[in-house]
C-alpha cells in the first residue's frame, strides 16, 4: 500500500514546495543515548559514534552538558574563532550520517547568561558532561553532502536505498 498524508504521495512534492522540501517520508527512528566524558571532543566523539554504529541518516534530538572550550565558525566567516571558559551547552542541532560530513549548530551561554553559538569544529572540549540523544532514520534512509552547484557547500541530500531481496 502506497503511503498517504493529506491526499498526497509521500515523496511527490508539488512545484511550491520544491524549493524548502528535498525529501519526505515516513520512517520509524531508533534512539542512541551518549554521555561524552570530560575532556573528551564534542565533534570527534559524535563521528566516532556515527561511524562505529554505521548510522547513515541520524540527527541531534537533544543535548545538554558543559563545555570549557569552543572552536565555531560564525555565519559567514571563513577562520574559526575559539572561546574558553565555562559554558552551558543549551542548543546542539544538525545532522549527521556514514556518509555525510556532520552539519552541527551550537548554542552556549558562559556564567553571566551572554550567549555565543556557530558552526562546531573540532575543538569543542567537554567540561563535565553532554548528554546527547541522537535520533537514526529508518526505513532505508540516507544522508549525504553532495556539492550544491548553487551554494557551492556541502549540502543535505536525503535518499532511500533500495533493499535487494
Amino acid at each position: 500500500m502506497e503511503a498517504k498524508e493529506n491526499g498526497r504521495r509521500l515523496g511527490d512534492l508539488s512545484p511550491k514546495m520544491a524549493p524548502s522540501v528535498a525529501f519526505a517520508a515516513r520512517a520509524t527512528a531508533l534512539v542512541h543515548v551518549l554521555r561524552l566524558r570530560p575532556g573528551a571532543d564534542l565533534l570527534v566523539e559524535l563521528r566516532e559514534y556515527v561511524a562505529r554504529a554505521g548510522l547513515r541518516a541520524s540527527f541531534v534530538v537533544t543535548c545538554v552538558g558543559s563545555l570549557t572550550r569552543a572552536t565555531l565558525r560564525y555565519a559567514n566567516q571563513s577562520e574559526a574563532a575559539v572561546v574558553t571558559g565555562h559554558f552551558e551547552i543549551c542548543s546542539l542541532v544538525g545532522t549527521m550520517g556514514r556518509d555525510a560530513l556532520p552539519h552541527l549548530h551550537i548554542s552556549l551561554s558562559d556564567g553571566k547568561g551572554a550567549m555565543v553559538g556557530g558552526h562546531v569544529l573540532e575543538g569543542c572540549t567537554i567540561y563535565t558532561t553532554a548528554e546527547v540523544v541522537l535520533g537514526e532514520c529508518g526505513e532505508g534512509l540516507t544522508f549525504t553532502r553532495p556539492v550544491d552547484p548553487e551554494t557551492t557547500w556541502d549540502e543535505l541530500h536525503a535518499s532511500k536505498r533500495c533493499s535487494i531481496a
